[in-house]
């Protein structure tokens, strides 16, 4: 039984065998991820406003709807706005400390029935299922955003303690927030930060699963019948805070 190591090195080298089949080329490994990712970081503070601007037309071009508010105080006004359009009553949310913000009262105050994930790890199965259906029966998911890509108009969500990835994934509503930090140009960039997030530069409490969402889910019958959120949400919502959202 081959290691993972030699089943993508087979990959690798079946792709390099077979040009023209596939739209991009294996890419090297980096080989200081954390010094790269810190690089693209100071590059992209100086001209975040046209990444955003790119992500945001990449992000509505695949189906999404994107917010831009000045501060993390206001988005619990957009959110209460998403819910009455839909007649939704009950959220399930990150945990603030996961989150950067501590929004519960105030969606509170907008009239939803909000679930925070909790801090810690769910001691037992019984726990993780109690939370599973918690997030199942939301009529929307509240999360941050870990990476924005502006290439593809993709979110990028790692899951962990206080971050389930049934919150973006159960309820037909996902509503991200996120900021500039988020913000990358390209899946080249993505990777560097993945390779970095190896070592000691992940998020506090993240775990195996990456999830990239790019638009709401979609689902297509062998009559290429069409249909929005069979296998995820049916609408995917970003809210850029100007202002940071940790302040």
């Amino acid at each position: 039984m081959s290691t993972k190591a030699e089943f993508f090195a087979r990959i690798r080298d079946q792709m390099r065998k077979t040009r023209g089949l596939f739209a991009a080329s294996v890419a090297t490994r980096p080989e200081h991820p954390a010094l790269q990712a810190d690089t693209i970081r100071r590059e992209l503070a100086e001209r975040w406003p046209e990444t955003l601007e790119k992500f945001r037309r990449e992000f509505e071009r695949v189906g999404g709807v994107f917010y831009r508010v000045a501060s993390v105080d206001d988005v619990p006004s957009v959110v209460g706005g998403i819910a009455r359009e839909r007649e939704a009553r009950e959220l399930v949310s990150w945990h603030s400390g996961v989150l950067g913000a501590d929004l519960s009262h105030a969606l509170e105050a907008a009239g939803l029935d909000v679930h925070e994930m909790p801090a810690a790890e769910a001691e037992d199965a019984a726990s993780r299922e109690r939370l599973r259906a918690i997030a199942a029966r939301a009529d929307l998911g509240l999360t941050g955003v870990d990476l924005a890509v502006a290439e593809t108009g993709t979110l990028i969500l790692m899951s962990g303690v206080g971050r389930p990835r049934s919150t973006s994934l159960l309820p037909p509503y996902h509503v991200a927030v996120f900021d500039r930090t988020a913000l990358v140009e390209s899946l080249h960039q993505v990777g560097v930060f993945l390779e970095a997030w190896h070592g000691d530069g992940a998020p506090p409490g993240t775990g195996a699963v990456i999830n990239f969402i790019t638009g709401p889910s979609r689902t297509a019958d062998i009559e290429l019948t069409l249909t929005r959120g069979v296998h995820g949400p049916r609408e995917v919502h970003a809210i850029f805070v100007e202002g940071g959202i940790r302040g």
